[in-house]
């Protein structure tokens, strides 16, 4: 299995493999599966892996009819759980006789060894992030590891959320002997996610999830690419631009300036970051969607109260 720490291509560039090859990569790196295509000729797919924080993390894109694998074949595949990140497209997950709809931003668990169905609606993309299945059915304990979606609706929920986003979009700089530290911190917040959803008297509405807060996830996945903006979430979310407004009106925002707001923020955590001071304040801008370093400073300044190198000035003299 290759194993890198890039951030994977979208699925809107990625470069595309044979069916065959595509499912025997598929297989290769997530355990038998079978997949009927639409169309082998305009069959469109990808799988590359890498590994950030200790965690086998699989890029998989296609545009197969669907991806199923039976309960006689997966019965082998015990050493992996699967956390999905859905970041492209929508999907329909099958599992326990449950049917769930990831849109991009969503996420969701499933157990290796149950039989599954993956229902692309058309082009997709999503990391699957490999957690030891001993470890996950050692938190469960007498429950039996959930098939469920991870809602935002609790402060695990949120960090299990923060905390992936990261992994999918960068490495994270973790030291050799901290990365199994990061598997079981996303395992152990498993157990109090399922428990807070399931006690929950709306918990199947919930676990549709919110639009807002799907759009949320969507962007904190891709602060790093130029051409985010309105029109580029619209078209993910199949809505048009201005049912996009309303969407943020309702929650006291726009779109643009949450979007800067979060890039912002993302450039506010690197400079204060000791790791990271060979790394210039014009680099650090550009990483995160900045295209004019002018800009930059002032929208920072307006944010902040303060300049870029003056708060990471202050931040670094903090950590010294």
């Amino acid at each position: 299995m290759l194993h890198t720490t890039s951030t994977p291509t979208p699925a809107t560039s990625a470069t595309s493999m044979p069916f065959d090859a595509w499912l025997g990569a598929l297989r290769q790196t997530c355990g038998h599966f079978d997949c009927t295509p639409r169309d082998r000729r305009s069959f469109q797919g990808s799988v590359s892996t890498r590994t950030n924080g200790g965690i086998d993390i699989a890029n998989i894109v296609t545009n197969a009819e669907k991806v199923t694998s039976s309960r006689a074949q997966r019965r082998d595949e015990d050493r992996y759980c699967f956390l999905v990140v859905q970041k492209q497209g929508r999907a329909t997950l099958v599992q326990n006789d449950t049917a769930i709809v990831l849109r991009p931003g969503e996420m969701a668990l499933m157990d290796s060894i149950e039989a599954c169905d993956v229902i692309p609606h058309g082009l997709i993309e999503h990391d699957s992030l490999h957690l030891s299945r001993r470890e996950v059915a050692q938190r469960f304990g007498e429950t039996s590891i959930p098939f469920m979606k991870i809602t935002a609706d609790c402060a695990s929920s949120q960090i299990l959320q923060l905390v992936v986003n990261r992994m999918v979009t960068e490495p994270l700089a973790s030291a050799e002997q901290e990365e199994e530290g990061v598997s079981d911190s996303l395992v152990a917040l498993l157990p109090t996610i399922y428990r807070h959803q399931a006690l929950s008297p709306s918990f199947m509405e919930q676990a549709d999830g919110t639009l807002f807060n799907c759009v949320q996830q969507f962007i904190d996945q891709h602060l790093h690419e130029d051409e985010l903006g309105p029109e580029r979430l619209a078209l993910a979310f199949h809505m048009s631009v201005r049912q996009l407004y309303r969407l943020f009106e309702q929650h006291g925002e726009t779109v643009c300036r949450y979007v800067q707001r979060r890039r912002l923020a993302r450039c506010a955590e690197e400079l204060a970051s000791p790791m990271l001071i060979k790394r210039s304040i014009t680099q650090i801008a550009y990483k995160w969607g900045f295209t004019d370093s002018a800009h930059f400073s002032r929208a920072f300044k307006r944010e902040f109260a303060s300049s870029p190198r003056e708060y990471r000035r202050a931040y670094l003299a903090r950590a010294a």
